[in-house]
């Protein structure tokens, strides 16, 4: 039997991650991403040290197909602030000679403020005890989450999406009309229209049935 989980998330300290680099500008967005919310959740495990700095959210994240899939978050009420950070130079050997070009050694972030919300949904196969502090982002922010069941009942036709939806983990083509947010490590889309079998929540919003993470590697 399907649980239904609506979930709030509040920042308790500033939130940063790369979703645009902007020269030394670096740029946390909107949204937060469904693959980072399911590390963060504790629902999949990455090992802490890597021999190459390369992903591996497919492999990670197919362990919870049809048991447990989390949808991106939504913002309800964010704001943001500016931090300058150094960066670390490594100098082996430095030569006497004059400098060509001024290169600046510090970078700015542009942060997530701390007291952001945002919502998410969690459906899972069979009850699951969703954690109430996690932690995000580059700097592993401290984040409350809230949750609550709610009641699963089953729909079909038109409805509006009740967060933002990652196309690669839809099973069928349910989208009609949508926003694109383009963000790694795979873009989203908000504001989405969308036709067939859902769940049905309140005021028209609803949920596609059968999401599951690295649903286009099943298509293929």
């Amino acid at each position: 039997m399907t649980t239904l989980y609506r979930c709030q998330l509040t920042l308790h300290e500033p939130l940063f991650f790369a979703t645009r680099e902007i020269g030394r500008l670096y740029e946390t967005g909107r949204y937060l991403h469904n693959y980072a919310l399911a590390y963060a959740l504790g629902f999949v495990v990455a090992p802490w040290f890597n021999r190459e700095q390369v992903p591996n959210y497919a492999t990670d994240l197919v362990t919870l197909r049809d048991r447990i899939y989390v949808t991106p978050a939504e913002p309800v009420a964010v704001d943001f602030q500016l931090a300058t950070f150094k960066y670390g130079e490594e100098v082996l050997h430095v030569e006497m000679a004059q400098a060509t070009r001024n290169t600046p050694s510090f970078g700015r972030a542009k942060e997530l403020r701390a007291g952001s919300t945002f919502q998410f949904y969690v459906i899972s196969r069979d009850p699951v005890r969703i954690p109430r502090w996690i932690r995000l982002g580059k700097w592993h922010s401290k984040a409350l989450v809230e949750s609550k069941e709610v009641p699963v009942r089953e729909g079909d036709g038109f409805y509006r999406a009740a967060c933002p939806l990652n196309p690669l983990d839809l099973a069928r083509d349910d989208l009609v009309a949508f926003d694109i947010i383009t963000m790694p490590p795979a873009s989203l889309v908000a504001n989405a229209r969308c036709q067939g079998r859902h769940y049905r929540l309140e005021d028209g919003f609803g949920l596609p049935i059968d999401m599951a993470f690295s649903q286009a590697s099943r298509k293929r």
